[in-house]
């Protein structure tokens, strides 16, 4: 789905909307409080590292989670990533296979995760982390599920977009957030705020880290015409980081996130971005969803979390790590 605009917006209509929709947005809100009260977390052998968020649509996630698991194995720590396999078809628990699953099996982000390390995905979390358990992890690096209480977590992240914080700050769908800012934040052990803005923060004791997501190879695409196609979050900030890199985008689509696109899509998108003389780009989040009969002639543009300036993330990886000590 796309964010509605209202969500972001302090206009008086986007308000009144918010205002209307304010009542269901209690109902989510005692959804997720009545799971948590209900939960009977399984503690899994391996320490569990959170990487979630309190609002709906794309906040950089899912680079951050990879982020520190580079660091975790760079520490020589076994690590399996564990996801909800959000747009794919297998309830699982199954370990992801990139030469034998495609993104209608697992979801994209599983499959981002998988090129990393092994990744398993999985409804229940508690039945995906024991999988990850047999296969050998002593970390298990949760991408989402701040608000799955299956799982008992030793160490969690929130991680939030700088440039659009917590939205109007109301519960879905009146607004973006999952959980109240207050309620979300009493069980993190750190905020990561990515991108550029000041984000309001209530009172929080634990760390606040910065990151930023940069192209891995912005060279390439540097004073070239691109036609950009994005089904992400915020598909704004895929162009917003074209132009940073001095890319010259002379087209653009965006699609819903997860869109899984279609050959007749496609065929479009290539004749649209040929008839402009431009690069059809996209990002790697939406090109391991294009099937690979036609990938050719699309240019995906990775990006990488990098973490910036204030505490280092080593920090709650050391804290990680001697937490069941």
């Amino acid at each position: 789905m796309r964010a509605p605009d209202f969500w972001h917006s302090t206009r008086p209509a986007a308000r009144a909307c918010a205002a209307l929709l304010a009542p269901l947005g209690a109902l989510y809100g005692l959804s997720v409080r009545v799971r948590q009260a209900r939960a009977k977390p399984y503690r899994a052998k391996a320490r569990v590292l959170c990487v979630g968020n309190l609002a709906a649509g794309g906040t950089g996630k899912t680079p951050v989670a990879i982020a520190l698991g580079r660091m975790l194995m760079e520490r020589g720590m076994r690590i399996v990533f564990l996801s909800r396999g959000y747009g794919g078809s297998l309830a699982g628990p199954v370990a992801v296979d990139p030469l034998r699953h495609d993104s209608s099996d697992v979801g994209d982000e599983p499959l981002l995760l998988a090129s990393l390390a092994p990744t398993v995905v999985a409804l229940d979390r508690a039945r995906g982390a024991a999988l990850a358990d047999a296969l050998g992890a002593n970390v298990i690096v949760m991408d989402d599920g701040f608000q799955n209480f299956q799982l008992a977590k030793d160490v969690s992240l929130v991680v939030v977009d700088g440039e659009t914080g917590f939205g109007n700050e109301h519960l879905i769908p009146a607004g973006p957030l999952r959980e109240t800012v207050q309620r979300g934040l009493e069980r993190a052990d750190a905020i990561v705020i990515v991108g550029e803005g000041d984000v309001a923060l209530p009172a929080f004791s634990g760390h606040i880290l910065r990151a930023t997501l940069e192209p891995s190879a912005p060279q390439e695409l540097a004073g070239r015409p691109v036609f950009a196609i994005a089904g992400i979050g915020r598909p704004e900030k895929f162009l917003d980081t074209l132009k940073t890199i001095g890319a010259r985008v002379i087209g653009k689509r965006a699609f819903p996130d997860h869109h899984p696109y279609t050959a007749k899509e496609l065929h479009a998108l290539k004749r649209a971005a040929a008839e402009s003389g431009a690069l059809l780009v996209t990002t790697e989040k939406d090109f391991v969803r294009i099937d690979s009969a036609f990938r050719d002639g699309i240019v995906p543009v990775p990006v990488r979390a990098v973490f910036t300036g204030g505490p280092n993330p080593g920090i709650l990886l050391d804290r990680l790590a001697a937490r069941r000590a």
